[in-house]
């Protein structure tokens, strides 16, 4: 998730500082190790994120991390109260790393940062601790457990694995639809790949940082995944417990990540309309939040295309870094193969002025949303005004996911059709999937003029 700019009270400087280029880039006053948690993680982690664990089953503990809620949910989720908004926000501030005078998204990202700093050095299966939230609390492995005599069923075997199939039932089941064993053809009339000729592509924010309401998030990510069955899903803010759920569910798929620890972003290709080539991860030498592009290169139904995806530097003071990684992008956009289309999608935290101080976009590369005529319904993909998962009391609404396309200079040219929001429906548990809306793209081939 990515915090509003800082307000004029606050501290930070909106403008980014003068004079910094890609070799000597401008860095915040306070240091910042990458993007660490939400202003609201520190709700349910404060005792039960102090427990370790010896080791973990990375595959088995996936879908038993995501353990479905309580038949009775707390009244919190039924609706919230001033009163829990108020305690929230004192939560805030209670981070002793962080000077008061920090500006609350500053303060967000630091966090972020540290949190990030944790889960990077303990992330690996075979470290003796760990330490995780209480909802993407891992299991001990079988190899600490006392093994049952053969033959002999214990009572914790049996129940562990009675809970994953229950775990893991109701993800399926909003993934795959009511027969989910059966790819039901019925799946695609709610599907845009319908016809050959279209190519469907989702970029999307998931706010995998965020452990509030984690099972109720995940059933409704997949099931909007599940609906739509995009040729191609970029992802950012990944963590590997919410990867490895979906590596399990989603096997109509091919799964490419920048990284296997932290948070990352993540290339999803769909095996029956995409053929896989080649991926590649370009570091961003000078980010301080861990971030990088993803880069794959596949054939769709025999058109070449350059995929790429990216998360870009977080916060209104982030911003010579984040044009430094935008330059970047279109650097590697510009100099891919010339046949092929390239398609970038991914949360920038642009401000439209941080654009126009690169004077604009390059000129062999468009903004989709920009070439569909800026349709007002789906321009910001930010918006505190309806989105109340972070429960930030001021409306902000900034277009900070975006998609730009790079046409193939020779053979079959991809156009933009359409552009919709998606994830806008409230769950159950009163959250919206993520913080972030998510972007669905058409886009057609049109033979070339030549």
């Amino acid at each position: 998730m990515d915090e509003p700019p800082c307000s004029p009270s606050d501290t930070c400087s909106g403008e980014p500082r003068v004079g910094c280029n890609d070799s000597a880039p401008c860095l915040v006053d306070t240091k910042v190790e990458g993007k660490t948690g939400k202003n609201k993680k520190h709700k349910k982690r404060r005792s039960a994120a102090r427990q370790t664990k010896t080791s973990c089953d990375c595959t088995q503990v996936a879908v038993e991390e995501l353990s479905p809620p309580s038949q009775h949910p707390p009244e919190r989720h039924e609706k919230r109260s001033a009163g829990s908004k108020q305690e929230k926000n004192t939560r805030k501030t209670r981070n002793p790393s962080i000077s008061p005078e920090t500006s609350p998204a500053l303060s967000s990202h630091k966090q972020k940062a540290q949190s990030a700093q944790k889960t990077s050095a303990r992330s690996t299966c075979d470290q003796s601790t760990q330490t995780e939230s209480p909802q993407l609390q891992s299991v001990q492995t079988q190899s600490t457990q006392t093994p049952p005599t053969q033959g002999e069923h214990t009572p914790s075997t049996e129940s562990k694995s009675t809970q994953t199939k229950h775990s893991s039932f109701p993800l399926k089941q909003a993934y795959w639809g009511n027969s989910f064993t059966d790819q039901s053809d019925d799946q695609q009339k709610h599907q845009f790949i319908s016809k050959n000729s279209y190519l469907t592509v989702i970029t999307w924010n998931i706010d995998g940082l965020d452990s509030d309401n984690v099972f109720d998030r995940s059933k409704g990510l997949l099931s909007v995944l599940g609906k739509y069955r995009a040729d191609v899903v970029l992802l950012q803010e990944l963590i590997p417990p919410s990867l490895k759920v979906l590596q399990n569910i989603m096997t109509d798929y091919q799964f490419l990540q920048a990284s296997e620890e932290g948070y990352f972003t993540g290339i999803l290709l769909r095996k029956e309309r995409v053929q896989f080539l080649q991926s590649s991860i370009v570091k961003y030498p000078t980010t301080e939040m861990g971030r990088n592009l993803l880069v794959a290169n596949v054939s769709f139904l025999g058109h070449p295309l350059c995929i790429m995806t990216s998360h870009l530097e977080s916060c209104k003071t982030g911003s010579q870094e984040r044009l430094n990684q935008l330059r970047r992008v279109w650097k590697w956009m510009k100099e891919a193969p010339e046949d092929h289309s390239v398609i970038f999608g991914g949360d920038t935290n642009l401000r439209d002025w941080e654009v126009k101080k690169l004077n604009g976009m390059p000129d062999s590369i468009s903004d989709v949303w920009e070439m569909l005529g800026k349709p007002e319904e789906s321009r910001y993909t930010w918006d505190t005004s309806i989105n109340e998962n972070n429960e930030i009391p001021n409306s902000i609404r900034l277009r900070f996911d975006r998609i730009f396309l790079r046409p193939a200079a020779e053979g079959a040219q991809l156009r933009p059709e359409s552009m919709t929001l998606i994830g806008l429906e409230k769950l159950k548990c009163d959250y919206f999937i993520s913080d972030h809306w998510g972007i669905l793209c058409t886009f057609t081939f049109e033979a070339s003029e030549e």
